[in-house]
């Protein structure tokens, strides 16, 4: 896709100039979809992800395949993947057991969710919410004592579909047992897409205050309303720099009435490159892995930037016959 239109780079001060952009398109973006994709497909997802620059990647889920069917190749997938120097391939892990499957697999990092609200926790994780926080840090505390780093979502951080709105101390509650159980980042996540810049910025103020380092926070975003990059700016303006996104704009959760995808890392990439701001992605590189996903799976790419993209490369394969003005 060389020659395609780019964002006009035009910074602004304040903002970080560097964003770490994690990754969850094979882990995340498939949970919920009901084709189950072959492990070389996932394989190779992954292979084009990490071509494009990607060095922060999810790689997939260790939890039972009776609960999420689309993750029963964990090991398999794991075994198959060439990491590059420098690269992460991180595995979910529900418990003690998904870690030590992860650890067994050659996983070298995990990540564990909580949740901030009750009903969430007992749909998603089955536990209550404390127990869900309880096993976290059990899991991060014998992740440690192995050299496995882990890194920590905090979910329905905005807003929950059987509650309503979720209280921001809750949210601090959790973030804060996490990052002291030994996550080295807390994903503040808005897994409905309920939230709006200024919630974005209040939640986040409010992490900040209780004592996260701003390296240590990210923001883990669903576009549901549309208001994911605003949520980004919001989070840029405090300092945040690593966001969470899709490839294609790929995934939804599947205990949450009414998610849409995640935020598209082609349509974030976008943004910050047009703020000057450094990813290290290649934006063609990422297009062109939501339309080859895209036909594979025989679906439309959902992302702005990808389909934008698209047309441009067929305006330039296709010259007009439209005839000259003067």
């Amino acid at each position: 896709m060389s020659g395609l239109p780019q964002p006009r780079m035009e910074p602004v001060d304040g903002l970080p100039t560097r964003v770490r952009v994690y990754e969850v398109a094979p882990r995340d973006g498939l949970q919920a979809e009901t084709d189950i994709l072959p492990t070389a497909v996932k394989a190779e997802l992954c292979r084009r992800l990490y071509e494009a620059g990607s060095r922060d990647l999810e790689v997939t889920s260790f939890v039972p395949a009776t609960w999420i069917p689309q993750f029963a190749d964990a090991e398999r997938l794991v075994a198959g993947l060439d990491v590059p120097t420098g690269a992460r391939a991180v595995g979910l892990v529900p418990n003690l057991r998904g870690l030590h499957r992860a650890i067994d697999a050659g996983v070298r990092e995990v990540s564990v969710v909580v949740s901030a609200s009750e009903s969430f926790a007992r749909a998603n994780l089955n536990t209550s919410r404390e127990g869900a926080v309880e096993r976290a840090e059990e899991v991060a505390a014998a992740a440690t004592a192995e050299g496995v780093p882990v890194r920590g979502y905090v979910s329905m951080a905005f807003g929950d579909p059987w509650e309503g709105a979720v209280d921001p101390a809750t949210v601090v509650e959790a973030a804060v047992r996490l990052y002291r159980a030994g996550c080295s980042t807390v994903a503040v996540s808005d897994t409905i897409g309920v939230g709006t810049p200024g919630l974005t910025t209040r939640v986040v103020r409010d992490v900040l205050a209780a004592g996260i380092p701003v390296e240590a926070v990210a923001l883990h975003l669903h576009d549901t309303y549309g208001q994911g990059l605003a949520n980004v700016y919001a989070a840029l303006s405090l300092g945040v720099a690593e966001f969470d996104s899709s490839v294609g704009g790929l995934g939804r959760c599947p205990y949450a009435k009414g998610a849409t995808g995640n935020l598209a890392t082609e349509d974030l990439v976008w943004m910050l490159h047009g703020l000057g701001i450094e990813t290290g992605l290649d934006l063609g590189a990422l297009a062109a892995t939501t339309a080859w996903l895209a036909r594979v799976r025989g679906v439309a790419a959902p992302s702005n930037v990808a389909t934008a993209l698209a047309a441009a490369a067929s305006a330039v394969d296709t010259p007009s016959t439209a005839g000259g003005g003067r």
